[in-house]
């Protein structure tokens, strides 16, 4: 995915309205979207393990938020978009989990679980081999247990820990109240704390 997906997703926003401030509007948003697309698609790789199904939903968020929210002032975009990526992998999960019993059915199970979206995110800071070592079990270990947590916890974490919304807007994200949100992130410090150890820091 490019800025050129991002461009794609907004280009019709102003088709049907002209002037100076449409074209502003379809400026930020186009610059909001080419920041926001490659955390997104961490945050959905982790989340669904499959990074064409990953880029499918962030493409989805995308023209979601444009069609249905370009005229927000840009300070609300962030929370609007990863509560409808969030609801995107949602919704994934659970077709998913139906495709799977309808599966059973025919003898065969899921073979798509030896993903690794680690090995799709290049370095590119120069780092010694025993260093690059270290930080790429370190990252390992905690794709493995960020996957492994609730999904309400791994939400909150991804978009209080990677993404840096505050409180108030991973609720909107979360479609969820503050009170939910702190308790949320905190159970999935505590668990990633308990399960990574020496990775921790």
């Amino acid at each position: 995915m490019s800025v050129e997906t991002a461009t794609f997703a907004v280009s019709w926003v102003s088709e049907q309205s002209t002037g100076t401030r449409a074209l502003q509007k379809q400026q930020q948003l186009n610059r909001f979207l080419a920041e926001v697309e490659r955390r997104a698609l961490r945050i959905a790789e982790i989340a669904v393990r499959d990074r064409d199904e990953a880029l499918d939903l962030v493409q989805d968020a995308m023209i979601k938020l444009a069609r249905k929210y370009a005229d927000k002032d840009d300070g609300e975009w962030p929370p609007l978009f990863y509560r409808i990526l969030q609801n995107g992998i949602r919704d994934w999960h659970r077709r998913q989990a139906v495709r799977n019993r309808v599966m059973v059915w025919f003898g065969r199970g899921n073979t798509d679980d030896e993903y690794d979206p680690v090995a799709s995110a290049p370095d590119p800071i120069g780092r010694a081999p025993e260093q690059e070592l270290s930080n790429d079990e370190a990252m390992q270990s905690l794709e493995v247990a960020v996957h492994a947590l609730p999904a309400r916890q791994r939400e909150a974490f991804m978009l209080r820990t990677f993404e840096g919304l505050d409180v108030a807007g991973t609720a909107v994200a979360m479609g969820c109240s503050e009170g939910s949100v702190k308790t949320h992130y905190s159970r999935a410090i505590h668990s990633l704390r308990d399960t990574l150890g020496d990775y921790d820091e």
